[in-house]
């Protein structure tokens, strides 16, 4: 039962996350329910991204910037969620 929970909870994180970046393609206008709803999930994901920025700086692509940072966070979520359902 617990282990459901956990495997639930890291599911939905997972979602909000892809969200997230999914937002993070378009402009937004500051005051459109949309900009609120990216920065809603910025408050939940920020505290997991933010200080693997710090260690995983943006990977330079011309005159871009690519950041690596959520692409590890699913990849280690996944991880995780595959030895949590394999218990």
């Amino acid at each position: 039962m617990v282990i459901r929970i956990i495997a639930d909870l890291i599911q939905l994180y997972i979602i909000v996350l892809f969200v997230r970046l999914i937002l993070s393609w378009f402009p937004m206008n500051p005051w459109s329910p949309w900009a609120k709803v990216a920065r809603g999930l910025a408050k939940v994901t920020d505290p997991v991204l933010v200080p693997l920025r710090r260690v995983v700086p943006p990977l330079r692509v011309g005159a871009m910037a690519l950041d690596l940072s959520p692409l590890i966070v699913l990849v280690g979520l996944e991880i995780i969620l595959s030895i949590v359902r394999s218990r």
